[in-house]
């Protein structure tokens, strides 16, 4: 049992290490996949009836482009998501693609999705304690719920303006554009930081690695 936790903790330690020593086009082909990812997870799609903003599954791949690619790559892939579908590409929620789409209702989520790319992309390359399950959780949710729906609603209100001619109240804007989508960011968001808990190294890069000390990787 030991050798296979020793083994497992040098496994996530080397692609860690291996992903933070990529060149520079190594690099952008990852995040064009992590791009590729999004896209794909748009698609699992719960329309509802009273809003313009669908029920996606994309906000979990945009978690995990950050703790994935980290520090500006996180970011990166996912100004790509937005410059494809932007381009025409339909890999937007419910296969929607061009430039409406980013001026649309749903646009400030997607500016958002960048933003917390890079924050937590950020934090999990710089700050080692923050690969940890509960703070993870804490930042992956600050990410969701601050960075993603803060932009989102903004843009949903000023979408709304435009196309009604008044801006909405408070609580109708939360109902549109946050309320039905908690229950299940949640989920994504645990879900989230208990992978990233189980494939992130608990040692700085470039430590040297020293398998009869791996338990002391491992921060309480």
């Amino acid at each position: 049992m030991n050798i296979n936790l020793e083994g497992y903790y040098r496994i996530r330690y080397s692609l860690f290490r291996w992903r933070n020593e990529q060149t520079f086009i190594n690099r952008t082909i990852m995040a064009f996949f992590m791009a590729c990812v999004t896209g794909v997870m748009a698609q699992i799609v719960i329309p509802l009836p009273w809003t313009p903003v669908p029920i996606t599954a994309q906000t979990f791949a945009v978690l995990m482009s950050g703790v994935l690619l980290g520090r500006y790559w996180g970011g990166l892939s996912q100004l790509i998501y937005i410059a494809v579908g932007a381009a025409g590409i339909p890999w937007f929620a419910e296969m929607s693609g061009g430039i409406d789409v980013i001026m649309g209702a749903t646009g400030g989520y997607l500016i958002g999705f960048v933003l917390a790319a890079l924050f937590l992309g950020h934090l999990v390359d710089r700050y080692i304690r923050a690969r940890k399950f509960m703070p993870m959780l804490g930042l992956m949710l600050f990410a969701n719920f601050a960075l993603i729906y803060i932009p989102g609603l903004m843009v949903l209100g000023l979408w709304m303006y435009t196309t009604t001619g008044s801006f909405p109240g408070v609580w109708e804007l939360l109902v549109m554009g946050l309320l039905p989508f908690i229950a299940g960011d949640l989920v994504k968001i645990t879900g989230a930081a208990a992978l990233t808990r189980a494939i992130t190294p608990k040692e700085p890069y470039g430590e040297e690695v020293d398998i009869e000390k791996a338990a002391e990787w491992r921060l309480p």
